[in-house]
């Protein structure tokens, strides 16, 4: 027979894991959001010594040269950065989903429990 005390329970582990997803997912947020300021600021400062760098050139094929490299190095920086974003909004997403993982394996034992039972009866 159902009992309301179980309802409770349920009720009380539900509100916990809600509220653990959200500070997992807080947190993971939080650090996606110091990476891409971090990565802005080094983005903004390679971007200012290229200038100054492209100010010095007395030719048209040195400048050529060094606007290829920097771009290079530009885009082989910001793939590298989208991969770690990506492996963190993985994390987050992991993190996010375990506590509930455990509260929905719980419910279903409960769940086959309880018909288990009544089928038996």
């Amino acid at each position: 027979m159902f009992k309301f005390d179980d309802t409770n329970l349920f009720g009380k582990d539900a509100m916990d894991t809600i509220l653990k997803s959200y500070s997992a997912a807080a947190k993971g947020l939080q650090a996606i959001a110091a990476e891409t300021a971090e990565y802005s600021k080094k983005a903004y400062e390679a971007n200012m010594a290229h200038v100054e760098a492209l100010m010095s050139v007395r030719s048209l094929e040195t400048a050529v040269e060094l606007n290829t490299s920097f771009a290079k190095t530009m885009m082989e920086g910001y793939l590298a950065e989208l991969n770690k974003l990506g492996e963190m909004y993985s994390d987050i997403a992991k993190q996010t989903y375990a506590p509930a993982q455990s509260v929905a394996s719980k419910a279903v034992e409960s769940v086959k429990t309880k018909a288990a039972s009544v089928v038996a009866a």
